[in-house]
């Protein structure tokens, strides 16, 4: 039985599920916002399908959306929601992208919903309970030493222009395995304990927050690439099943 919470995220994410499947493969005119990133209306139609639902339960919470802007951002409790993590993606018709849906209490995510309609997967988790793909149970690895690591990167680019980029190569000279899965699929991939770390350098909390609720409900560890805990404005990440989170902080430079 899932708590309210949980609960709400879940019916939210399947609503906005249906929307992304009306409106993907539709040729959807596009709009590009400030920081130069697309926007279709399926982006702004899921977000309110989302906003809806967790209004209704919660009139008393605040919303933190990438679409529809924030309110009360000081309230005890803290929806983050991004209704398409991956909007380029969408636009070009291909199934790597998402809905992100975390709560947050009193600056600690405690919720997270990563659902994935035309990849075919949805992660959920819930701070102290547990995480699930699917109706699955899922747990990280037990994988205890980097030279038998598989660790998947994301987007890259701050760190391959900053001072640590010759840390980061001999790290991976030294892993088992180095993929980039990117995206949602590394952080649902790591709560399963099919790979054991993700590095990514430039994100935003919108992007991340779910999956950090996931991967730390499945045993894990989820901070930014200094080992500092996430706020609303961590932009990088360093994700791992906890085992090698230190070892990970210590090869890069932290």
């Amino acid at each position: 039985m899932h708590s309210p919470h949980l609960a709400t995220a879940l019916e939210a994410a399947r609503a906005a599920a249906d929307v992304v499947r009306r409106y993907y493969r539709s040729n959807l005119a596009i709009t590009i916002k400030a920081d130069k990133s697309p926007v279709t209306e399926a982006d702004v139609e899921a977000e309110k399908t989302i906003r809806g639902i967790i209004s209704s339960r919660f009139p008393d919470h605040g919303f933190y959306g990438e679409e529809t802007g924030s309110s009360a951002l000081d309230a005890e409790y803290l929806w983050l929601v991004d209704p398409i993590d991956g909007t380029k993606a969408f636009v070009r018709e291909y199934p790597m992208f998402s809905t992100q849906i975390a709560l947050m209490h009193r600056g600690r995510l405690v919720v997270g919903v990563s659902s994935a309609p035309e990849y075919g997967e949805i992660a959920y988790g819930e701070a102290g309970i547990g995480a699930w793909l699917g109706d699955r149970a899922i747990r990280v690895s037990e994988v205890d030493s980097i030279e038998s690591a598989a660790l998947s990167t994301g987007n890259l680019r701050t760190l391959a222009m900053g001072p640590r980029w010759g840390a980061f190569g001999r790290l991976v000279g030294r892993l088992s395995r180095i993929r980039g899965y990117g995206d949602f699929l590394h952080y649902h991939l790591l709560a399963s304990g099919c790979i054991d770390a993700v590095v990514e350098s430039d994100v935003n909390i919108l992007d991340i927050a779910a999956c950090a609720v996931i991967v730390e409900a499945a045993g894990g560890r989820f901070t930014d690439i200094d080992g500092r805990p996430l706020t609303l404005a961590t932009t990088s990440v360093l994700a791992s099943n906890g085992r090698l989170h230190e070892q990970v902080l210590a090869a890069i430079g932290s």
